[in-house]
């Protein structure tokens, strides 16, 4: 080849090269946020385990998301807006913004109720926890607990929800635990707590049992459900303020992260003694365990952690996938394989949104 025809080859490969990368640049409607960043780091043998599918921009949001709840059967995800006062709807599959819920305050937890057709609100504003109409999302009924209503679990087999009242939320010095029938709204029991922050729950659904971080006191309190008393509590020695919580009941392991620092505590629930911790993303919000893969997620600032349970007392984080500042909620829809994360802006400007993330299925993935 002479040098003349060299160049020009040279060039014209140049040119079609850079023409690929400017292509390959250009935004879809699929593509993540400019806040979320495209590389994971995969800790153990490049082992994937969630795969960026897409988001969806909330243009305007300012301040913090809360929890997520899921209707599957009717095609809808839900998310809790807390500092904007509203509820915001989705399509489960596409991501799409559906609709913008108001009539709430400060809402927190959310849980669907099907047989119903009813969403019920936790509200931590000055009016009562919330139910809606879940089709016509008309307000139908209040549920009138003391103030300050946050953290919600839900016990499907006993069909009773727990709601944590009072609190910082409501300038109370104490806070309480109420066990409510979700259906006629009425209160069953209160439990009182010394200190003004109780947080996360997880609920036996074949024992007798519910777990709730108090937080303030630094330590696990063991709720019989049936006695609705505290027959036991467990110090996390690992890190103070315990915060969010995830449960493997099968495995009777409890899943703590502390904010003080932020770590993930691992405590056997036969004992109380915790056999395991790991550090966990900053401003860590939601703890999830995935029952199929057998993992964990973590999702805080900036990405979310994933653990691999070997078994019932050895585990091994196996990545930290990119997500953004304030993407510190989410929920896992194991009919989906799919786990959201929505990112708060705070009062920063991140932008809101919520990402979709496909689960890599784990070679030890229960069949």
């Amino acid at each position: 080849m002479s040098i003349r025809n060299f160049a020009i080859f040279t060039c014209t490969l140049l040119f079609s090269l850079a023409a690929q990368a400017q292509s390959a640049a250009k935004p879809t409607a699929s593509a993540a946020p400019p806040s979320v960043a495209a590389a994971s780091l995969h800790l153990h043998g490049g082992t994937e385990s969630l795969r960026l599918h897409g988001s969806t921009e909330l243009p305007g949001y300012t301040g913090d998301f809360d929890h997520f709840a899921v209707d599957v059967k009717g095609n809808r995800l839900f998310l809790a807006a807390e500092d904007h006062g509203t509820l915001e709807v989705f399509d489960l599959v596409t991501g799409k913004h559906l609709k913008t819920i108001k009539g709430v305050e400060s809402p927190h937890g959310i849980l669907y109720l099907a047989e119903k057709n009813r969403l019920i609100v936790t509200d931590s504003g000055a009016g009562f926890s919330k139910v809606f109409n879940a089709t016509t999302y008309k307000v139908i009924d209040t549920i009138k607990l003391a103030p300050g209503a946050d953290s919600m679990g839900y016990d499907v087999s006993g069909k009773r929800m727990y709601v944590v009242t009072g609190g910082k939320n409501a300038n109370m010095a104490e806070s309480f635990l109420a066990k409510v029938d979700p259906v006629t709204g009425k209160k069953l029991g209160e439990l009182k707590f010394d200190t003004d922050k109780v947080e996360a729950m997880a609920i036996e659904q074949k024992g007798k049992y519910l777990y709730i971080n108090v937080t303030g006191k630094n330590y696990v309190a063991v709720v019989d459900k049936e006695k609705f008393s505290v027959v036991n509590t467990w110090p996390v020695k690992e890190g103070a303020m315990n915060a969010a919580m995830a449960f493997d009941e099968a495995n009777q392991r409890l899943f703590v992260v502390t904010r003080k620092p932020f770590k993930l505590v691992i405590i056997n629930t036969k004992t109380g003694a915790s056999i395991a911790s790991f550090a966990a993303p900053d401003r860590t919000n939601e703890a999830i365990f995935d029952k199929i893969n057998r993992r964990i997620y973590l999702a805080g600032d900036d990405f979310i952690s994933v653990f691999q349970q070997k078994d019932a007392d050895h585990y091994e984080e196996l990545s930290h996938v990119s997500s953004a500042k304030g993407a510190k909620t989410a929920i896992f829809v194991p009919d989906l394989n799919r786990l959201y994360a929505a990112i708060s802006p705070g009062e920063g400007k991140t932008g809101a949104a919520v990402l979709r993330f496909d689960v890599v299925p784990a070679a030890i993935a229960i069949k």
